[in-house]
């Protein structure tokens, strides 16, 4: 094929395998690419992108499929575009672009997923810590600012008492968290298998969940239409979290070494299939229930639940009259928190691996690849459990930590890729280059702009 990133020539002949079509593994690799983003997706973006409005969210849906998928294509074409048939992000970006680059990107890469998984330490635990005090009403009354390790007193130093979970937070953290790396621990096979027994109710349940919410929409927010520099503004300002929901590109880069290995040459091609249809089923799906969601809580509910630090379902669980809310949504939260999680612990430990790895041969150390899995094992357990029991604000975390890096390793490197690398030839001079690198600058500069302001 004409416009393929590798030739046939440049793979070996065992692992060159023709396209039969879809198949139960194409499929595999799409639910957990979905598993993926939906976490953030139908957790923490109908917070943000509801606040904004209804209209400029219906501009959101226009341009967040287009944006997913060419991204995403994008670097799975940069990744495939390697001669090495198992050369993982940090592997191919040192063959073209140097050892330098490599570890400068490895890093990035590192810091871009790494806070993901932090995040998701923080809200398995807050989702799990709600439904235990407002579902299932198991309480001690102790102070609030007690448990945050604060003074807890107000402006007339009067202690705040609050409802908190009968288990320790610490406690119920460290539970948390390692039942989830048990599973990644397991294997790769082990945990597509259990991403995909996970995102199949997940699907079908939030599909109901989104129709169920319908009787209870308000129409009054179709009235209010804002200004075209406030709509502007706004849509701006919310692309940071709207890349965020829908960022897969944590398993972007087993997700290409595992069709390189399956497919050969023809591994680009089935990539830019699988993605296609990973994006149609988020977008449909997601903002499908991100409406659903902001037409029926007002903006004065969407900020009480950001200031909560709490995931959407869980909120909604807190306040919605319905029994079946009250228990599902939380269900739904902890499903899509455990399915993205997995995708980015994979990422992020990939890229640890490789700065360490490239570390060694300056230090003069033997690498001893059971002894760094372990050490790397150990690091994310301790720094996830530590994170989850100081608890941070979510939506700080991903503004200010992972938003960034991620605009510019998955909408700016793979275009500057296309452009100089020399394999990625037959990509060049295409529309959709230019809108992937305008919308990853719109990204970078609306948070820029949110934390100066």
């Amino acid at each position: 094929m004409q416009n393929e990133a590798i030739s046939a020539q440049e793979i070996p002949e065992s692992v060159v395998v023709s396209d039969t079509g879809w198949s139960r593994q194409d499929t595999t690799w799409m639910l957990s690419l979905f598993g993926t983003a939906v976490g953030a997706g139908i957790l923490f973006l109908p917070i943000n992108a509801g606040m904004g409005g209804f209209w400029p969210l219906v501009l959101m849906v226009l341009m967040i499929g287009p944006m997913t998928y060419l991204a995403h294509r994008g670097l799975s074409r940069f990744l495939c575009s390697s001669t090495i048939a198992d050369s993982d992000i940090t592997q191919v970006v040192e063959e073209h672009f140097g050892i330098g680059a490599g570890k400068a990107i490895t890093l990035l890469y590192f810091l871009a997923i790494y806070p993901i998984v932090l995040i998701y330490g923080v809200g398995i635990t807050n989702t799990v810590d709600s439904f235990i005090i407002n579902q299932l009403g198991v309480f001690t009354e102790v102070p609030r600012m007690l448990q945050n390790g604060a003074p807890a007193l107000t402006d007339a130093g009067v202690q705040i008492i609050d409802k908190i979970s009968a288990i320790p937070r610490w406690l119920l953290s460290g539970m948390l968290i390692l039942c989830m790396m048990s599973v990644m621990v397991a294997g790769e096979k082990f945990m597509l298998s259990v991403t995909r027994i996970l995102v199949y109710p997940l699907v079908a349940i939030l599909a109901f969940m989104s129709l169920y919410l319908i009787p209870d929409w308000k129409f009054d927010a179709l009235m209010v239409v804002p200004s075209a520099t406030n709509f502007l503004g706004t849509v701006w300002l919310t692309i940071p979290v709207l890349v965020f929901a829908f960022n897969h590109s944590p398993a972007i880069s087993q997700f290409s070494v595992s069709l390189k290995k399956e497919h050969g040459a023809n591994a680009s091609h089935k990539a830019d299939v699988i993605l296609r249809n990973t994006t149609i089923m988020l977008v449909g799906f997601v903002m499908l229930f991100v409406f659903s969601c902001v037409l029926s809580l007002t903006p004065v509910q969407l900020l009480e639940a950001k200031a909560d630090n709490l995931p959407i379902l869980s909120y909604l669980a807190n306040v919605h009259e319905s029994g079946f809310i009250s228990y599902v949504a939380p269900v739904i939260a902890f499903i899509a928190i455990i399915s993205s999680f997995f995708g980015h612990y994979m990422g992020a430990t990939e890229g640890l691996k490789g700065i360490i790895t490239k570390q060694l041969p300056n230090s003069g150390k033997p690498e001893n690849s059971h002894k760094l899995d372990k050490f790397i094992l150990g690091f994310m357990f301790i720094t996830t459990w530590a994170v989850a029991i100081i608890n941070p604000s979510i939506l700080g975390m991903i503004e200010a930590l992972g938003g960034p890096v991620i605009a510019a390793i998955l909408y700016i490197m793979p275009m500057y890729a296309i452009h100089k690398v020399p394999a990625l030839k037959a990509y060049r001079g295409r529309v959709s280059n230019i809108f992937v690198v305008i919308t990853g600058l719109l990204s970078m500069t609306a948070i820029v702009f949110g934390l100066l302001s």
